[in-house]
């Protein structure tokens, strides 16, 4: 009696199991080792193999109990949608199914290449192709309703089973996803797919089928480091080679029993098994170049040699970070003393920046973040590459230098010339080429008309200055007036020019101003800087006191004139500033202190007139202060 309540307890437990309801894997899913996407392109496709379907195959849109492989619809069927949306996983052709009018199987095949004792799911796309929008149904629209089952190997016993439940129309084509889960037998590597209709045939019920797929179903498993880090690590190459221990976490949704193997990639898509690496915890071996790691976890240990078997983990990256390349140089430069400096150039790879240094080791810091440098003087010049998301060593230095050519220094000149005359002009440096607007190519050459002439100075390196001599007609040199002021004397040109001055005729100055002078009678001068021509007058200069301050104290005591007595004849008048003349003298003689008539004049200022025989004559007015 307990061998059969057994049993029955046995047949309850596979009952409820087989009827449970759909539901996608909640760990990590392994590579798929069986899918039917129904083939590629728009053409319709071939018939399925026998005993898959008992529904007739035809080549265009299904009646009721038919079916067709295609990716083109609602041809013949005014009422379905005319497309099929291309966002499953395979897109192309898909399964079209239209309803038998007596609900029942449609589909069954084998799956063969599973592996024993492992969870896997099954996932089919659906989709119901009748078109609301057309209202043919109207109200009597029959939805699409799929019942899946997974049977084992040998077709004894269902493992698991699922109802889409209703599926109804919509205005535009939809693809829906339907999966379970279930675990394959001990000993066994194949199941069998079956797929019934719920529904009866009639106006709706038709349906399309997508990318029917089977693959393993595990724990999701994290990688992490002890320290429970989980985000990529990155190291400097100069850090590298790089040795770190890592854990493998599986979350439990799946499996009851965990077996491991670690595996190693240099591009997270070629994976290879790290022999006798098969704990949950893992230390790596020295890391030199980027490295990612995932862990293979299986139920089952048999199951760990195949990924169709295991799940896998999501890729644990350690990333080295590469020493930049040196940057290239575009070249060293070779300028011109009196030409600009331009920028010291370098290329690099894309994402690198470039610092620049006085030195091919350490040195100091002159430009950062620029391929460019302007240096101010000539050298060599050293660039580096640096990665700009991280705080590595820059790369090997780049040498690139700047020679600065020397050219001579030159200033142009301003000359003149005298009227039926030759000027020599000269380049002014030794030891060059030379070619002067003229077309002559000497140092020095001889001009004879004013204008303007350059000579261009050619260095053995290919350098160039210009110098530009502007050669003008003499200025005229005349003597308007002499002014003699105090001890000073002025003599002012007749026309505006460069003059030179002098008062003895032999020494000449480029100022025409002429200080501490003595009274007497002098001759000025004034001639151009060619020497062509030569003018000159005579003048008196008679120191002539600003003011008198008549207090006994021997300074300024009387009006009295310094070099009046050079001349012969001469004759000196006072007056106030009513023009009441207050004295008259012989200028050899003359002397007044302040007084008329014996009585001292109040403070004022008073005029004098000075008469010189055979000069003009002077008048003018100083000060009398008590």
């Amino acid at each position: 009696m307990k061998r059969h309540i057994t049993a029955l307890f046995f047949l309850l437990f596979l009952c409820l199991e087989g009827n449970a309801q759909l539901g996608f894997c909640t760990g990590s899913k392994g590579d798929p080792i069986f899918q039917e996407d129904f083939g590629s392109g728009n053409s319709s496709g071939n018939e399925l193999g026998a005993g898959v379907t008992s529904y007739r195959f035809v080549r265009q849109d299904p009646q009721d109990g038919e079916y067709t492989i295609s990716a083109d619809i609602g041809n013949t069927i005014t009422s379905w949608h005319n497309y099929i949306p291309q966002t499953t996983i395979s897109g192309g052709k898909a399964l079209i199914v239209n309803a038998d009018f007596n609900p029942g199987k449609f589909y069954e095949k084998k799956i063969s290449g599973l592996c024993e004792n492992t969870t896997y799911e099954f996932s089919a796309f659906l989709m119901n192709v009748y078109n609301k929008a057309s209202n043919v149904c109207a109200n009597d629209e029959i939805p699409n309703n799929v019942k899946f089952e997974i049977w084992d190997e040998t077709n004894s016993f269902v493992l698991k089973s699922g109802d889409t439940g209703d599926i109804f129309a919509t205005n535009s084509p939809i693809w829906e996803q339907y999966a379970l889960t279930f675990q394959s037998e001990p000993g066994q590597e194949a199941v069998i797919l079956k797929m019934y209709n719920n529904g009866e045939g009639g106006c709706g019920n038709d349906l399309a089928i997508d990318d029917i797929i089977f693959s393993s179903c595990g724990d999701l498993t994290e990688i992490t480091t002890q320290e429970g880090n989980s985000v990529p690590i990155e190291i400097c190459e100069e850090n590298s080679p790089f040795t770190i221990t890592i854990k493998a976490s599986p979350d439990n949704s799946v499996y009851e029993e965990h077996y491991y193997q670690w595996q190693e990639s240099s591009n997270s898509e070629d994976w290879q098994d790290i022999t006798g690496a098969n704990t949950q915890v893992y230390e790596t071996g020295p890391i030199n170049n980027t490295t990612y790691f995932r862990v293979k976890v299986a139920e089952d240990i048999i199951n760990l040699s195949s990924n169709e078997c295991s799940s896998a983990s999501e890729a644990f990256k350690i990333k080295i970070i590469q020493k930049p390349l040196a940057p290239v140089s575009s070249g060293d430069i070779n300028v011109c003393g009196n030409d600009d400096i331009p920028a010291l150039q370098v290329n690099t790879d894309e994402g690198m920046l470039v610092n620049w240094y006085d030195a091919e080791i350490g040195g100091n810091l002159l430009a950062e973040n620029t391929n460019s440098y302007i240096p101010e003087t000539e050298g060599t010049y050293y660039a580096e590459a640096v990665n700009a998301d991280y705080d590595c060593a820059g790369s090997l230095r780049t040498a690139v230098t700047l020679a600065i050519n020397s050219v001579p220094e030159e200033e142009d000149e301003e000359l003149q010339i005298c009227p039926g005359s030759d000027l020599q002009i000269s380049a002014g440096v030794s030891g060059f080429r030379y070619v002067w607007n003229t077309g002559e190519t000497s140092e020095a050459i001889r001009v004879d008309t004013s204008g303007i002439f350059s000579v261009e100075i050619i260095t053995d390196t290919g350098c160039s200055v210009t110098k530009t001599i502007n050669i003008k007609p003499v200025d005229n040199a005349q003597i308007s007036e002499v002014k003699s002021e105090g001890e000073t004397v002025t003599i002012i040109p007749e026309y505006e020019g460069q003059f030179l001055y002098s008062l003895d005729g032999q020494n000449f100055q480029g100022s025409n101003v002429f200080r501490s002078l003595p009274g007497g009678v002098y001759t000025a001068y004034i001639k151009d800087l060619q020497e062509c021509n030569l003018d000159f007058k005579e003048f008196p200069h008679i120191v002539i006191p600003a003011f008198i301050s008549p207090n006994n104290d021997g300074i300024n005591d009387r009006f009295e004139l310094k070099g009046i007595e050079y001349f012969d004849s001469s004759e000196i008048q006072i007056f106030d500033r009513y023009g009441k003349l207050l004295k008259i003298d012989s200028g050899k003689d003359f002397i007044w202190n302040g007084q008329f008539e014996g009585v001292n004049l109040p403070a004022d200022d008073y005029w004098y007139r000075i008469e010189i025989s055979g000069f003009k004559d002077l008048t003018g007015h100083f000060s009398l202060m008590r």
